[in-house]
C-alpha cells in the first residue's frame, strides 16, 4: 500500500453506519442532552484516530481481498490450461457420457430440461437450428460451417490474442517521444534491501540526502517487478543499486532507457569483476557451493551495470573499476553518516576509558566472508594480548577465530545477532575499533564505514590503509594505521597504555566525520554533485488530466472516442493534456503501468486486475493508487474524467485530498444506476426518471452494496467543480435526481465528419443495413436478432460489427444466426475508416434500450447521409427527424416494433437511391465541442488558483 497521500482518500466510506453515527455524536451537541463535550483538540483528536483506525482496517482487508484475488486469477488460469489441453479435449467424449450417467447435458442443464430444449430449438428454425445446436456442444467455434451466405474474414482463424488484435501496441514499447510532458523531479531507487547494512548505507541514507536536498523519492524490493515497473514511469531519475542482470531486472533495464531516464547502477562492492572477486582470500574460506553462487552473481551483476551505462560508486576506487569495466560515466557518493545513526550515539553514555584491569579491542563482522581480513590484525593483536594482559577481544559477528586465542579464556568475548542501536552501545563501550582489510583491489574498493561508527561513538581506530581510509585518515592524528604484524602489536600496546592519546584520536576523528560526513554535509557536497537540486518544470499553459477507461490503441466505445478526438484537439490549442487508462496485459511478468505518447498527449496506462466485479469496477483502491501516483507527477490544473467503469471513483477523493479540482462527463447513467444503462436484467429500460433505490434493489435483490453505492456516488458529484451532458435528455435524468442546474451544463460531443463524398448506391440494390453496438443487450442486439431472424424475405444485406475483435476475441459468430438475408460480420473501425464503413450501408440500425446520453455513432451515420432508425426519446434521436432523416422506435423492448419499421424501409428502397439528409448542418462538430471544453476548463483551473490565492 501506499503511504498517507493514499490512506487518508479512504474517509467515512469505510466505516459501518452505527460508527459514523458515534464519530458525528462527538461533533454534534443536541439541545438539552447531558453530554459533556471534549475539548477541541481532543475531540478533533478522537475523531481522527478512530477514522484512522477504520482506514486501517480497511487498508488490512483491501490487502487481503487483492491476495484473494490473484490466487483465483491464478486458480482461473491455470483451469484455462487444462481445459485448452490435448487430454482435456480427448477425454470430452468419456466427460459427456459421464454427464449423461449422472442426469446432465454437457451445458450443465439437467437432462430432464432436454425436451423442452427440442422443442424450442424446432420451433425456432427446425432441423437446422437443432443440428446446429449440437455442432456448438460437440465442435470448437474454429471450423465451424454453415450453409448461409457470410462474409466473415476470421470464420477460419484463430482466436486472437490482445497483441494480434490490438493495432498499434507498438506505442507500449517505442521510446517515449521527446515531447513527452516534464514531470515532478522524482528519484526512483529499485534496489536490494535485505542485506540490511547495506541498505542501511545506500538506499535509506541515500533517501534521506535526496529529500533533503529537495527531491521525491521512492524506494522498490527488485524484487516487486510490477512495482518496479510503475515506479519507472513516473520517475525522473532511477538508480539500480546492487541488483542483478536476471531476465526480469533486464525488462526494467530496457524499460528506463525507453523512458529516456538514463539509469544509474550503484555499488558498493568489487562484485562485477570475477578476476578481482576471486583474489579476495575471504572467498576461498566459503564452501565450494556457495563460491560457485557468488561466481554465477559477479556475471549478473556485470550484466546489470553494464545495460545501465553509467554508475554510482561508494569510493573512488570502485568508480574506477566500473569505468575499467565498460562504463563511461561514474560518480561517487560515500557512505555516511545519518541521523538513525548520530541520534544512537548521542544518546549513549560517554566511555571514559578508565577500566584499569581491561582495555577492550573490539572487531564486528558483518558476514561470515571476513575471515581472512580479520588475520590481518591476528598475529599483531596475539602477540600485544600476551604482552599486555589487559588486553581484550571482543568479536561482534561471525568470524572463524585462530585456536591461538583460546589460551586468553575470558578476555575473548563472542556476540552475534546484535540490532543495530545494540551493536553501537557495544562499540561505545569499546577503548580500541579495528579495521584491518587484505590489500587487495577488491577491499580497496571498499568503504570506511567501521572508522565513521567508531568515531561517531568516540572511539580510537587502527585500520588498514585501504583506500577509502586514507581519504579521510592521518596516522596519528585521527587515528593508527598499521600494515604489517608489528605495526598492530605497536599499536595495540601503545593505545592501551595512553588513555589521553586514545581520547584525542577519538575526538578529532568525531570532529573530521562530522565535517565530511553528517547528512547536511553530505547533502550539499557529495549529494548535489551527483544529482543536483531538483528543479520543478516550466508551467505556460493549462495541464488538464483526463481519466477514460480506454483509450488509443485500445479505441473502444463512444466516451473513448469522444476523450481522444477532444484531447488532441485541446493539444492543438496549446493545452497540456495527460491521460489515465487501462491497457492490456502484454506480459505476465511486468504487470505495472506503461507511460507512452500518443497523438501528443502523454498517457499513462495501467493493468484493471483481473477478475474485477461491480464493486472493483466502482471503487478501485489499486487503480487510486496509480492514479494518485499519476496526479503527484503530472500535477494538473484540472482533471476531466470520462468513463471511470474500472478506474473507479476512488481517485475523485485523490482528487479532493490533493485540492485538484475535476469535471466529469456523464457519458451515461452509471453515476445514478448500478446496471450502468438502466436496463434491466430481463432487457427492458427501467424508465425511472428519479431513482427510487427500493425499486433498484428489487430490481438487483441480491446486490447488498447499493445504499454504499449512493453515497460513494452522490459525493464523488457533489464535489465535481463542473458536471457535463452531452445531451439536454441526459441533463434532465441527473437534474431529476438532485444535481442543481448551474452545477451541470450541456456539451454536444464532436465527431469525426466524412472526408470526402459519399460513395452512391447501385439504382435497385438489396438495402443494406448496418448495426455497431455489438452483442450487448443494452444497444438492443437480442432484439435485432430476432428482427433479422423473423424476415421471410432476403432482398438485404446485415454489416454487423463486432467491436470485441479489437480487443483479442470475437463475440459475433455467424453460425448464430438463422437468416435469410446476407451477414457481413467486419472488425471495429478506426476513425480513418467511418467513411468506408457507412459507404457499405444505407440504413444504420440503433435500437438503443436505453435512453442514450447522446449516440455518435446516430450522428456519424447522419453526418455521411444514412437513414438513422433509433429509439426515443434520449440524447440518441435528438437530431433524428421522424420520417424525414430516420425512424423513430418506442423503447418497448419489442423485435416485432424494429421488424415493422424494417419492413417499411425495404418497401421503399428506391427512396434511398441519391438520399441526402437535409438537417446536416444542424450537427455539431469536435471544433465547437473541443472550444466550448476548453472554456469550462479554463474556468474550473481559474476558480482554484483564486482560492489558493485566497
Amino acid at each position: 500500500m501506499k503511504g498517507a497521500g493514499f490512506v487518508r482518500t479512504q474517509l467515512f466510506l469505510f466505516v459501518p453506519l452505527r460508527f459514523q453515527t458515534l464519530a458525528f455524536s462527538l461533533m454534534t451537541v443536541h439541545p438539552g442532552s447531558n453530554v459533556t463535550l471534549l475539548p477541541e483538540a481532543a475531540e478533533e483528536d478522537s475523531r481522527r484516530v478512530l477514522l484512522e483506525s477504520y482506514r486501517s482496517s480497511a487498508r488490512l482487508n483491501g490487502m487481503r481481498a487483492e491476495g484473494l484475488q490473484i490466487e483465483n486469477t491464478h486458480l482461473r488460469e491455470q483451469m484455462a490450461l487444462v481445459q485448452s489441453s490435448l487430454s482435456w479435449r480427448v477425454t470430452a467424449p468419456l466427460r459427456l457420457i459421464r454427464g449423461l450417467t449422472l442426469g446432465r447435458l454437457p451445458s450443465g442443464r439437467s437432462l430432464k430440461d432436454l425436451p423442452d430444449r427440442v422443442l424450442e430449438l424446432w420451433g425456432k428454425g427446425g432441423a437446422s437450428a437443432l443440428g446446429n445446436a449440437l455442432v456448438r456442444q460437440v465442435l470448437p467455434r474454429s471450423g465451424r460451417k454453415n450453409g448461409r451466405k457470410v462474409s466473415d474474414s476470421l470464420t477460419s482463424a484463430k482466436k486472437a490474442s490482445p497483441d494480434e488484435a490490438v493495432s498499434g501496441l507498438s506505442v507500449y514499447s517505442d521510446p517515449l517521444d521527446k515531447t513527452a510532458t516534464a514531470l515532478a523531479p522524482k528519484v526512483l531507487i529499485i534496489a536490494e534491501v535485505s542485506l540490511r547494512q547495506c541498505a542501511k548505507y545506500r538506499v535509506w541514507q541515500k533517501r534521506d540526502l535526496l529529500e533533503r536536498l529537495g527531491w521525491s523519492v521512492q524506494v522498490v524490493d527488485w524484487r516487486d517487478i510490477g512495482v518496479a515497473m510503475s515506479g519507472l514511469q513516473l520517475c525522473t531519475r532511477v538508480i539500480f543499486y546492487r541488483v542483478p542482470g536476471f531476465e526480469t531486472v533486464m525488462k526494467l533495464v530496457a524499460e528506463a532507457h525507453r523512458l529516456r531516464l538514463e539509469p544509474w547502477w550503484e555499488v558498493d562492492d568489487l562484485i562485477f569483476d570475477a578476476e578481482e572477486y576471486l583474489q579476495n582470500g575471504n572467498i576461498s574460506s566459503l564452501p565450494q557451493a556457495e563460491q560457485d553462487l557468488l561466481m554465477s552473481g559477479v556475471t549478473l551483476f556485470r550484466r546489470c551495470m553494464l545495460a545501465c551505462g553509467r554508475g554510482i560508486a561508494s569510493t573512488p576506487a570502485l568508480a574506477q573499476a566500473m569505468l575499467d569495466a565498460g562504463l563511461t560515466d561514474v560518480s561517487v557518493l560515500e557512505n555516511a553518516l545519518d541521523h538513525e545513526t548520530i541520534e544512537i550515539a548521542a544518546s549513549l553514555p560517554t566511555h571514559e576509558g578508565t577500566d584499569i584491569e581491561r582495555v577492550w579491542v573490539s572487531y564486528g563482522s558483518g558476514t561470515n566472508t571476513h575471515d581472512e581480513d580479520f588475520r590481518q590484525a591476528q598475529a599483531g593483536l596475539i602477540a600485544a594480548m600476551e604482552d599486555e594482559p589487559r588486553l581484550c577481544l571482543r568479536v561482534i559477528g561471525q568470524l572463524k577465530l585462530s585456536g591461538d586465542f583460546d589460551k586468553f579464556g575470558d578476555r575473548v568475548e563472542r556476540l552475534i545477532e546484535l540490532s543495530y542501536r545494540d551493536y553501537l552501545g557495544v562499540l561505545s563501550r569499546t577503548d580500541i575499533a579495528i579495521a584491518p582489510l587484505e590489500p587487495t583491489l577488491f577491499n580497496d574498493c571498499k568503504s570506511n564505514i567501521k572508522f565513521l561508527e567508531a568515531a561517531v561513538v568516540q572511539v580510537a581506530s587502527v585500520c588498514s590503509p585501504r583506500s577509502a581510509f586514507l581519504s579521510v585518515m592521518r596516522h596519528g592524528e585521527n587515528g593508527l594505521l598499521a600494515v604489517t604484524d608489528d605495526d598492530w602489536k605497536q599499536s595495540f600496546l601503545t593505545l592501551a597504555r595512553d588513555i589521553p592519546l586514545r581520547r584525542r584520536l577519538a575526538a578529532q576523528a568525531l570532529q573530521d566525520v562530522m565535517e565530511r560526513y553528517a547528512p547536511d554535509a553530505m547533502a550539499v557536497t557529495q549529494g548535489q554533485a551527483v544529482f543536483g537540486m531538483p528543479v520543478m518544470p516550466d508551467r505556460h499553459a493549462l495541464r488538464v488530466l483526463m481519466a477514460n477507461v480506454y483509450y488509443a490503441p485500445r479505441s473502444f466505445g463512444g466516451a473513448t472516442i469522444v476523450a481522444e478526438e477532444l484531447a488532441e484537439r485541446l493539444t492543438q490549442r496549446g493545452v497540456e493534456v495527460g491521460v489515465m487508462t487501462s491497457r492490456p496485459r502484454l506480459d505476465e511478468n511486468l504487470s505495472g503501468s506503461i507511460r507512452y505518447v500518443i497523438n501528443g498527449t502523454d498517457v499513462l496506462s495501467a493493468v484493471i486486475p483481473e477478475g474485477t466485479d461491480l464493486i472493483g469496477a466502482l471503487d478501485n483502491p489499486q487503480m487510486a493508487e496509480v492514479f494518485a501516483d499519476w496526479l503527484d507527477a503530472y500535477q494538473p490544473d484540472v482533471v476531466h474524467v470520462h468513463a471511470a467503469q474500472g478506474l473507479g471513483t476512488a481517485m475523485l477523493r485523490v482528487c479532493q485530498e490533493r485540492g485538484v479540482p475535476y469535471v466529469l462527463t456523464l457519458h451515461d447513467a452509471w453515476w445514478l444506476c448500478d446496471r450502468q444503462f438502466m436496463v434491466r436484467e430481463d432487457g427492458h429500460y427501467c424508465f425511472q426518471t428519479r431513482i427510487d433505490q427500493q425499486v433498484c434493489q428489487m430490481c438487483q435483490p441480491h446486490a447488498r452494496h447499493l445504499r454504499d453505492r449512493v453515497t460513494i456516488m452522490h459525493q464523488a458529484l457533489a464535489e465535481a467543480a463542473l458536471l457535463i451532458s452531452p445531451s439536454e435528455a441526459h441533463r434532465q435524468l441527473y437534474l431529476a435526481n438532485g444535481v442543481e442546474p448551474e452545477r451541470i451544463v450541456v456539451n454536444r460531443n464532436g465527431f469525426r465528419w466524412p472526408e470526402r463524398s459519399r460513395r452512391q448506391r447501385i439504382p435497385g440494390s438489396r438495402l443494406r443495413f448496418g448495426f455497431v453496438g455489438g452483442t450487448e443487450a443494452v444497444k438492443g442486439y437480442p432484439q435485432l436478432k430476432k428482427c433479422m431472424e423473423s424476415l421471410e424475405r432476403s432482398d438485404w444485406e446485415l454489416v454487423l460489427v463486432d467491436n470485441k475483435i479489437n480487443l483479442g476475441f470475437r463475440s459475433i459468430h455467424a453460425e448464430d444466426w438463422s437468416v435469410k438475408g446476407d451477414l457481413k460480420i467486419v472488425p471495429a473501425f478506426t476513425q480513418a475508416g467511418l467513411d468506408d464503413f457507412y459507404d457499405q450501408i444505407d440504413v444504420l440500425l440503433f435500437p438503443s434500450q436505453w435512453k442514450e446520453s447522446y449516440g455518435l455513432t446516430v450522428r456519424e451515420a447522419l453526418a455521411r447521409d444514412v437513414w438513422v432508425v433509433t429509439t426515443a426519446p434520449g440524447g440518441q434521436s435528438e437530431d433524428v427527424v421522424d420520417g424525414i432523416n430516420g425512424t423513430h422506435l418506442p423503447l418497448d423492448g419489442r423485435p416485432e416494433t424494429l421488424a415493422a419499421a424494417v419492413e417499411a424501409l425495404l418497401n421503399q428502397a428506391e427512396k434511398f437511391d441519391g438520399y441526402v439528409n437535409p438537417f446536416k448542418g444542424d450537427l455539431a462538430t469536435y471544433e465547437a465541442q473541443t472550444e466550448e471544453v476548453l472554456g469550462f476548463l479554463e474556468r474550473v483551473a481559474k476558480r482554484k488558483t483564486k482560492l489558493v490565492t485566497h
